[in-house]
């Protein structure tokens, strides 16, 4: 990975890549999206609200590997003192928090044809939103630690971002765990409950949106590496 430590080399690869990842994410999205409304069958016991499933495992999904993701860059610039991790770290954050956020809010407008309520204090949701709130301590962190341009508060940003990684295995684990309305899990590594005939769009959405945060993350790398080149070449003006 250090071979990547060098901006420009880091820019080199992400101008074209960011493009690439962006449009085809898109794309994979927007048929996975389309065969998901128009081509499936509703569901003989959900009925039309099954369709959200395409929207939601997704974005739960993304959720929680974005802070997989901050948890490595964390790591890195704590041991490898990797000069872009903590850059990687915040270019994630705002796209994570915000897949996060959706996929909150899709289980809502699930759950309340499904089980009669909008929301439930289970595991699985209460966890879900934990991240949330770990997601915007660790903005709100990681943007105090840039305007002040301290290390002692990015390591903190970084120890933190390492400790939030242990709500990961709670969130994957609390339909286990725990009996609440949350059902168990539909698609593990032994196959899926979810019936074949609906589950096949799930394929290009979760491939699309993956794509699509990649090329997110990326495109956020690069304006925050372009905006700390304009503030040191402004604070060497500034100087001279």
């Amino acid at each position: 990975m250090h071979r990547f430590a060098n901006p420009a080399r880091f820019l080199k690869i992400a101008r074209p890549l960011t493009g690439w990842l962006f449009w085809s994410g898109l794309l994979l999205l927007l048929t996975g999206a389309g065969c998901g409304l128009f081509v499936t069958p509703a569901d003989y016991l959900q009925g039309q609200t099954v369709r959200i499933l395409y929207i939601h495992v997704p974005a739960a999904w993304l959720g929680m590997a974005g802070w997989g993701g901050i948890a490595a860059a964390a790591l890195m610039q704590l041991v490898w003192r990797h000069p872009l991790a903590a850059i990687a770290g915040r270019a994630i954050a705002a796209p994570g928090a915000l897949f996060t956020a959706l996929c909150l809010a899709t289980g809502s407008i699930w759950g309340r044809p499904t089980w009669g309520t909008w929301w439930e204090w289970d595991g699985r949701m209460t966890s879900m939103l934990v991240l949330l709130f770990l997601y915007l301590g660790y903005i709100a962190l990681s943007g105090a630690s840039s305007r002040e341009g301290q290390g002692g508060v990015s390591s903190v940003t970084a120890i933190f971002g390492l400790v939030g990684a242990v709500n990961l295995p709670i969130i994957n684990r609390s339909v286990v765990w725990w009996n609440s309305l949350h059902q168990g899990p539909s698609i593990t590594l032994r196959g899926s409950s979810i019936d074949g005939s609906l589950i096949w769009p799930l394929a290009f959405t979760l491939l699309g949106f993956s794509l699509l945060f990649a090329g997110l993350v990326l495109m956020r790398m690069r304006a925050i590496l372009a905006r700390n080149k304009v503030e040191a070449r402004l604070q060497r003006l500034a100087r001279g």
